[in-house]
């Protein structure tokens, strides 16, 4: 039991998968970020067009 133990604790391969987990894991908070600011930029841009048309042809 203590040798499994001991190879467990020497093996870093678990490391470098929750490394890349971690990594992964803030790449996909940016993208989710990003896309909801272009989300809200795109709403007020559609919003303020629309405005625009329709105080132009009133």
């Amino acid at each position: 039991m203590l040798e499994l133990i001991q190879r467990i604790t020497r093996c870093e391969q678990g490391a470098t998968a929750v490394e890349y987990g971690l990594i992964v894991s803030l790449i996909v908070v940016a993208i989710m970020a990003s896309l909801s600011n272009f989300g809200d930029g795109s709403t007020n841009m559609w919003n303020y067009v629309s405005n625009q048309i329709i105080t132009s042809t009133a």
